[in-house]
């Protein structure tokens, strides 16, 4: 892939994170009475109908192409939404906000570029690594700070699961889309699939979701958080690597420590500070292509020596080297 078509990959990504990012200030800002897990199945299933009302109206027959070879990235990918959503939710009731995001963040990278080097057999390089050794740290130093009380167990379990859900998502939809399938097609079935396992949470918080603070929550998170920033991703991982799409989602928690900031009122600690920054030039690091050397073919020049004993004339051809 060429320059240019990395650099556009890297800010679609980015742009997701950004998307991302906003979920946990905009949940801090409606103040609404549903319960998280609620919230999000709301979310990724409003996503999931948006995107699919928009392919049937355009592009109706792109469901068809779903089927075959697409069929188990798409599953993998569906299982993985739905899983990370619940795993993801319940570990923040038990854990708390802090302490299950620099979990599942921290990981996420990590477990992206394993699996893209298992399933994908890429090779990982030194930028991406150093890059998110960067960013995993960062992010500790930007989430930790707020740990108080004993940890829960299955919480810092489920969130560990979460963290892997997300990199088995990143190299489904990294398949899916060298595939060639209608990637808004497949996002939409993949919300929709994993929305339907978190139904009965949503069905039990139905009557807090009805509330004016709940629907004017969620008309934020489906369109724009899922609907919008999936697409971002999906398109963006046609032009980077899964590995590289992982660290760069690393741009969640960093908007939202700056929302936090900015929008709530929080103040920023000597380590979030520092956390923000070492974050920040992770991304940067990985963000940033890296020089390619230019092949160079060895001259070739051609030597005529004296003529041997017997007469004859040599011309040897060399590379330039002396023996």
């Amino acid at each position: 892939m060429d320059q240019r078509n990395g650099f556009s990959g890297v800010l679609l990504v980015l742009a997701a994170g950004v998307l991302w990012g906003t979920v946990g200030p905009a949940q801090v800002l409606a103040d609404s009475p549903a319960p998280p897990v609620t919230l999000g199945a709301a979310r990724i299933l409003s996503g999931g109908l948006l995107l699919a009302a928009l392919v049937l109206a355009t592009a109706p027959r792109a469901f068809r192409g779903l089927g075959g070879p697409a069929r188990l990235p798409l599953l993998a990918a569906a299982a993985a939404t739905g899983t990370f959503q619940a795993a993801f939710l319940t570990a923040v009731d038990r854990t708390g906000a802090a302490v299950a995001t620099a979990i599942v963040f921290g990981l996420v990278p990590v477990s992206t570029g394993v699996c893209e080097r298992l399933v994908l057999r890429t090779r990982l390089s030194r930028r991406w690594a150093a890059g998110t050794a960067c960013a995993v740290g960062g992010c500790a130093l930007l989430m930790v700070p707020g740990l108080t009380g004993a940890l829960d167990p299955l919480g810092l379990a489920l969130a560990l699961v979460g963290g892997c859900c997300f990199g088995v998502y990143t190299v489904s939809a990294k398949i899916l889309g060298e595939r060639g399938v209608n990637m808004a097609a497949a996002v939409a079935v993949t919300l929709l699939a994993g929305g339907a396992l978190l139904l009965p949470w949503a069905l039990h918080g139905a009557a807090e979701l009805a509330g004016g603070r709940s629907l004017a929550l969620v008309a934020w998170l489906g369109p724009a958080t899922t609907a919008v920033a999936y697409m971002c991703f999906v398109i963006g991982l046609r032009r980077v690597t899964a590995a590289t799409a992982g660290t760069l989602s690393l741009a969640e928690p960093l908007v939202a420590a700056v929302l936090a900031l900015a929008v709530l009122g929080e103040r920023l600690s000597a380590a979030t500070t520092a956390g923000c920054l070492l974050l920040l030039g992770g991304l940067v690091l990985v963000s940033v292509p890296g020089r390619v050397r230019p092949f160079r073919r060895p001259r070739r020049s051609a030597r005529v020596c004296l003529p041997d004993a017997t007469g004859a004339v040599k011309v040897e051809t060399t590379t330039g080297e002396r023996s």
